[in-house]
């Protein structure tokens, strides 16, 4: 199986997918070898690579929160959710561990969000509220399944947040973060893109050490020491490129195809 991260990882910067990984990824399903896409994005973000799905097509998404058949339209196969009451108890912990913090609630329906959150225009009917009410509503869609809290701040370096926060939750729940700023992703305890792939291989009957996994970011440390074989981006983050098992070119320059084609000459 391949196991590849999207943003920073397969996509180039503009979100597309040139010619070149296309036919990678094709000819790795032709070899029979499984291709998951495992990316933090929702799944309605998923239309960058709809198109080239083939076989299963199933993708993790939501950093393992939901697993979802991009042949029937991002339809939800499984779902890993965080507890109301958990991500209620994390708002209030690091509001007090890191005053200033803005939250999102990531639903299987759509994101909501406080008004000291950043902008956000790719979901025009999101509802701005402060976190604790929109963590409190009952009605039908507000009571859809919760797959992330995510937690911004302005002057938090990124990766000085993600410790604090990690200190401040203890294992009460997974803290990772993708994005280039202070920005954390929250699921539940155990939530992973490891752990959901891990899932997703035993009911396949594939092992981790059949798995070549590709990644760049601190969501993806799991996933690339999980694979018996994993490829940090050249454009990768530091701890990411000191994990993975081996390292390939830049996301802009088709690492993930230049991996794929050395694994096909090799068949």
């Amino acid at each position: 199986m391949i196991a590849t991260d999207l943003d920073g990882t397969l996509l180039r910067d503009d979100k597309s997918v040139s010619d070149r990984t296309i036919a990678a990824l094709a000819a790795a399903e032709d070899a029979g070898i499984e291709v998951f896409f495992v990316t933090g994005r929702p799944a309605r973000w998923m239309d960058v690579v709809s198109d080239h799905v083939h076989g299963h097509g199933l993708a993790i998404c939501a950093n393992g929160a939901a697993v979802v058949d991009l042949h029937a339209g991002g339809e939800l196969v499984r779902v890993r959710p965080l507890p109301r009451p958990t991500a209620l108890d994390a708002v209030t912990t690091l509001r007090e561990a890191a005053p200033g913090t803005a939250f999102a609630v990531e639903l299987t329906t759509g994101i909501h969000y406080e008004p000291e959150y950043p902008p956000f225009h790719k979901d025009p009917g999101a509802t701005v509220a402060a976190a604790e009410k929109l963590l409190g509503w009952t009605d039908e869609d507000a009571a859809a399944p919760l797959v992330k809290l995510l937690a911004h701040h302005s002057t938090l370096a990124p990766d000085g947040f993600l410790a604090l926060a990690r200190v401040a939750m203890g294992d009460r729940v997974s803290v990772t973060r993708s994005s280039p700023t202070a920005l954390l992703e929250v699921s539940g305890p155990g939530v992973s893109k490891a752990s959901t792939l891990a899932l997703c291989c035993a009911e396949r009957g594939i092992s981790a050490d059949e798995v070549v996994a590709f990644g760049d970011m601190p969501n993806d440390l799991e996933m690339l020491t999980w694979a018996g074989t994993s490829y940090a981006m050249g454009n990768a983050h530091p701890d990411v490129l000191a994990a993975a098992s081996g390292r390939t070119a830049e996301n802009n320059e088709d690492g993930v195809a230049v991996v794929i084609e050395k694994i096909l000459a090799r068949l």
